[in-house]
């Protein structure tokens, strides 16, 4: 009897873990990809889509879904779910979509914001099927030069360099000829980068799976056994590569990658997965940033959803129940209710429980206890030069240069960031330079002679403060003169890569944290969100920290769901989608990447029959 039972319920588990997993119709297909469409150069045409105004008429009837910001993880969010049938709006405060992947043009001259380049989107990638689902394989990426970063250490006579190429092979071979004593070293941490890229899906599936099968393989230690990913996860950086190697300057090579947080304070595990990131090759979106969300928003409205700029969200509507069921909508001096059965939060954890609920919500213990698994992160600093002149008159080139004043990365950021607001200006020790016009093969048909390099360092919030509750472009001389202090010291240093920059230079502008703040809706102008901290990713906090939240129908997508940047927050955003449709949409474009493999084979196999 008792073993009747046991085989009854295993059926029925077997066909339920079935249906979870395969049952639901996929939101993916590879008839819904089609050839990339001739690129648009109109800029009102454009406008149209990535600059449409709030208006409650231009609100989709019956919404299914409210995507809160209109950053790669929102919009990934809601052009998943739009295929899936859901009817999906998206709202973006700023007056322009697309959040870090946005584009702004000044005086002729166009800068990125926060895609500076990316990896992982060769042909049949998992990342580049993802790009081609949700903008139906519209976006064309351009493949950078195998030099894609060079790092300087040092300055003057005592100054290093390094350079790190792309290739399946030749990444780690063009590092052990500049690190001929480190052979050893270097192949202990590819060998970690492996088992990171490979395992990774581990800790995100993690998130998707209940959470007290995650605690429970966690505590046990059954998750150990079956990968070393989540020990490394939560291993530091400094502590795994001081055993590697005692030479300061290949440490700095395997964690040159700063996102605000030092080596010692940061995962081991993300520190190899962004070098590994680009190990298939660099790629720049063709036709600028702002195409992913162009293309992104035009899958959305295929649906009929809709994506509306000047749109700030005030409050997240909860009812008596608990459960979120629409949002407050700024309209001038007015308030505008729109209303959905599910939404999904894209500004981070600290804006979307501190800001959009109300505080009888934010006090609950579980909320708190959700805002405790992070911390604020860095503000970012950017400056934006435009000069008169193409690449080749000014000797710049798509290759992105990361520089460092010394080799001590923990050292070097601890003192910056004790320093006082006088100090800081003057003792930047490190700083990130990109030429996106360099890399994008149609900037000169958009922008013909003129050249722009965005220069990218970390700052404090808190050497800012004192102006935030002034007015964007109008906070007055003495911030004007503060900021410009760092502007002046980050281009100074920059001449020094580039010397012929300095007497074409015709623009330039800058952002500060209260920049990122108005423009992105960055919490202290954290580009990044919340710090990526070692903490943050032990394996008990991976599979605590969820898309859901203790707000019934309410989800978190981006940059907070598991990593930062263009990939980290896409993934934040199909994560978040699997949690709100209960279904796996991995293994949807796992499926697809298979089919995708067979039809190349087939196709390089009737090539070589016609040889």
């Amino acid at each position: 009897m008792w073993l009747l039972i046991l085989l009854v319920w295993l059926v029925i588990w077997a066909g339920g873990t079935y249906w979870y997993l395969f049952g639901k119709p996929s939101p993916f297909s590879l008839e819904s990809v089609r050839p990339p469409g001739p690129r648009e150069f109109d800029q009102k045409k454009r406008d149209k889509v990535i600059k449409q105004g709030f208006s409650v008429d231009k609100v989709p009837q019956n919404l299914d879904v409210i995507v809160i910001g209109s950053g790669i993880g929102g919009l990934t969010a809601g052009a998943t779910l739009a295929k899936a049938g859901k009817k999906v709006l998206v709202l973006e405060q700023h007056d322009q979509a697309g959040g870090c992947c946005h584009t702004y043009i000044e005086k002729g001259f166009e800068f990125d914001v926060g895609l500076h380049y990316i990896g992982q989107v060769h042909e049949n990638s998992l990342l580049r099927i993802a790009f081609d689902q949700i903008t139906e394989g519209q976006l064309e990426f351009q493949e950078l030069e195998p030099h894609f970063d060079t790092i300087q250490i040092g300055l003057g006579d005592q100054k290093r360099e390094y350079t790190i190429f792309s290739g399946k092979h030749e990444m780690k071979a063009h590092l052990m000829k500049q690190f001929p004593n480190e052979t050893e070293a270097i192949e202990a941490f590819f060998k970690i980068m492996k088992v990171s890229a490979k395992k990774t899906h581990y800790l995100a599936s993690m998130k998707l799976i209940p959470q007290w099968v995650c605690l429970f393989l966690l505590k046990s230690g059954i998750a150990d056994l079956v990968s070393p990913v989540f020990r490394l996860s939560g291993t530091p950086a400094s502590d795994f590569i001081n055993t590697l190697t005692k030479n300061k300057d290949l440490q700095l090579v395997f964690s040159y990658f700063f996102y605000g947080v030092p080596p010692k304070e940061s995962s081991v595990l993300i520190n190899a997965l962004l070098i590994h990131h680009y190990k298939r090759g660099a790629y720049y979106p063709k036709g600028g940033a702002s195409e992913i969300a162009f293309h992104i928003i035009q899958t959305i409205q295929k649906y009929g959803g809709n994506c509306l700029v000047r749109a700030p969200v005030s409050q997240i509507l909860v009812d008596e129940k608990g459960s979120a069921y629409g949002v407050k909508v700024k309209k001038g001096q007015e308030e505008v209710e729109v209303h959905a059965p599910v939404v999904v939060s894209n500004c981070g954890v600290f804006t979307t429980f501190q800001k959009l609920l109300t505080p009888e919500i934010q006090v609950k213990h579980d909320i708190q206890e959700r805002l405790n698994m992070m911390k604020h992160g860095r503000g970012s600093f950017l400056m934006f030069s435009g000069f008169d002149g193409t690449a080749e008159e000014l000797g710049l080139v798509s290759t992105n240069f990361w520089l460092f004043k010394d080799n001590d990365m923990d050292k070097s950021m601890e003192d910056f960031f004790a320093m006082s607001k006088e100090e800081a200006p003057d003792n930047i020790p490190m700083m990130f330079i990109t030429v996106p016009s360099a890399k994008d093969p149609e900037a000169q048909i958009r922008h013909p002679g003129k050249s722009c390099m965005t220069i990218l360092t970390m700052v404090k919030y808190e050497w800012f403060e004192e102006w935030k509750n002034t007015t964007v472009r109008r906070r007055g001389d003495e911030y004007y003169n503060y900021k410009m202090r760092f502007a002046k010291n980050l281009f100074d240093w920059a001449c020094t890569v580039f010397p012929k920059i300095k007497d074409k230079l015709v623009f330039q502008d800058v952002a500060t944290p209260l920049t990122n703040m108005h423009y992105l809706g960055a919490q202290r102008g954290a580009m990044y969100s919340a710090e990526h901290n070692v903490e943050r990713f032990y394996a008990e906090t991976v599979a605590r920290n969820r898309c859901s939240t203790p707000v019934k129908n309410l989800y978190i997508s981006g940059q907070d769901v598991f990593s930062c940047g263009i990939a980290g927050a896409l993934h934040g955003g199909l994560l978040c989608a699997s949690t709100v449709l209960d279904h796996i949409v991995y293994i949807n474009l796992l499926l697809l990447k298979k089919k995708l493999k067979r039809k190349k084979a087939r196709e390089l196999g009737q090539l070589d029959k016609k040889k």
